[in-house]
């Protein structure tokens, strides 16, 4: 007799695996389905953001950060250090240690919630007797599960380029570009989105000559326009050659290298050789190979699958989270779809302020923002005020040696509700956090320049930008 679950979660992601244990916790019957294999060809929770996006990237920049810092920037602290060098291979290893750690905590999260995690690719097939019917296709044969319940999370790929043939050896996506074997003399990046400036970074502060080739001719457009300007200023400071509004062209690949043939932004047409080449162009949701015409689903035209505000597909029993519906292909937005949907089917309601969702760049400095950008309000109409202030007037930043960077908030120029945040700072992804919470809870400027806030800290910064708002600034 077949398995049969309350819930099924298919895809063991952030958005998946979080949603299993939310369920499970609610006392249903939860299984969850997952296909992802090693390079050693063990099966693995965690989806692409714990074997190969979010958690090794953030690896390979916190090494690479250390060995710049030591490397360069250790005098200004008096410190003197001759010949520092690095073994890749061993920071590798480092990288893919904390990998292992994570995805084996979540097969103990999933033991401990008795979780069943059905190994393999899921299809769904049909539905019979109240039950949606999904094959799991293993190693070892299919199986046919009945679900009550079924949360779609098959999270999302790297785009790839018409054309341009990935083999993540010389021309790779965030997969590839993760496991080098060697540190190449010449780096090209297609793409200067989070994923190229993250995996650019890398690569720039352990010795490559990085150029960054962008089609949109405004740098970090979804960021706040004071941010990505201040970002393009110190990001080429540090080395990252960044070319903005190109035309690729014909890409060229061998053993050897690769050949990028594309227009400047004046037209002019230009060459770029380079050892190996990143191609980080965005990425599409998984909705392949899903079967979803066999309970009466399609996808939209951009392959993701359409869902009401509850991540409800049409058929009520069926759900989908995280990168195959609309919205940031964001972790953390995934992990509280997830909670939403298990608490909904438990007769809850919950709800997601999708304006509330923090963004972050894992740069140096980090690029954090949340809620809307000038150019957004100055669209929508919104009458706003403006508040900014540098880390550069803070004591714990320049003692840090992190003065880079500022807070800037935006608040209505009638109610003082805070509309958006946005910084570039050291310590950016975590700074975002209390203007989340503020937002959440609707605060005011001045219900964020009234908390006290800890000296010297970066937190500071907010407090100074919140008071700038209304030319209280007390540092400036």
């Amino acid at each position: 007799m077949a398995q049969e679950f309350d819930v099924v979660v298919i895809g063991a992601g952030p958005a998946g695996y979080i949603s299993a244990i939310r369920a499970a916790q609610l006392g249903f019957k939860t299984a969850c389905i997952e296909k992802w294999l090693t390079p050693q060809g063990d099966p693995a929770l965690g989806g692409t953001c714990l074997n190969v996006g979010c958690i090794p990237s953030k690896a390979l920049l916190a090494s690479s950060e250390e060995f710049e810092k030591i490397a360069h920037h250790a005098d200004r602290h008096g410190i003197t250090v001759k010949g520092a060098s690095f073994d890749l291979g061993k920071m590798l290893a480092r990288k893919d240690g904390i990998v292992s750690k994570m995805t084996k905590g979540i097969e103990f999260l999933f033991r401990k919630n008795k979780i069943t995690w059905l190994k393999g690719h899921g299809r769904f097939t049909g539905e019979a007797n109240g039950l949606v019917q999904l094959e799991v296709q293993g190693k070892d044969g299919a199986e046919v599960v009945g679900a009550k319940n079924v949360i779609i999370a098959t999270g999302s790929k790297a785009r790839h380029l018409s054309g341009v043939a990935v083999d993540n050896k010389i021309v790779c996506d965030n997969e590839g570009a993760l496991a080098f074997d060697a540190v190449p003399k010449k780096l090209g990046v297609i793409g200067a989105g989070v994923i190229g400036l993250e995996l650019g970074s890398v690569w720039r502060r352990l010795g490559s000559d990085v150029t960054v080739l962008e089609a949109t001719p405004q740098f970090l457009a979804a960021c706040d326009e004071a941010v990505g300007k201040e970002a393009f200023k110190l990001f080429t400071e540090q080395g990252l050659k960044i070319e903005m509004g190109v035309s690729i062209g014909e890409v060229k690949s061998s053993a050897k290298g690769v050949q990028i043939a594309y227009k400047s932004s004046d037209g002019k047409p230009q060459t770029l050789d380079c050892d190996r080449l990143i191609v980080s162009v965005g990425r599409v949701p998984n909705t392949e190979n899903l079967s979803l015409e066999a309970v009466g689903l399609a996808v939209d035209d951009r392959g993701f699958i359409p869902v009401d505000d509850h991540c409800r597909t049409k058929k009520s029993n069926i759900f989908a989270i995280g990168d195959v519906v609309r919205g940031p292909m964001l972790a953390h937005k995934g992990e509280d779809e997830g909670v939403m949907v298990a608490e909904i089917l438990a007769g809850q309601k919950p709800h997601i302020d999708y304006n509330c969702i923090p963004w972050v760049i894992y740069t140096m400095p980090e690029i954090a923002w949340v809620g809307k950008t000038e150019q957004q309000l100055k669209v929508e109409g919104r009458a706003y005020k403006s508040g900014q202030f540098p880390f550069a007037a803070n004591g714990r930043a320049l003692g840090m040696d992190a003065a880079e960077g500022f807070v800037k908030v935006l608040a209505d120029a009638a109610t003082d509700e805070v509309l958006g945040v946005h910084i570039v700072a050291a310590t950016a992804s975590d700074l975002i956090s209390e203007i989340a919470l503020a937002m959440e809870f609707k605060a005011s400027a001045e219900d964020i320049a009234r908390v006290c806030h800890p000296h010297p800290s970066m937190s500071e910064v907010i407090r100074e930008a919140a008071l700038a708002t209304d030319k209280r600034a007390l540092n400036m």
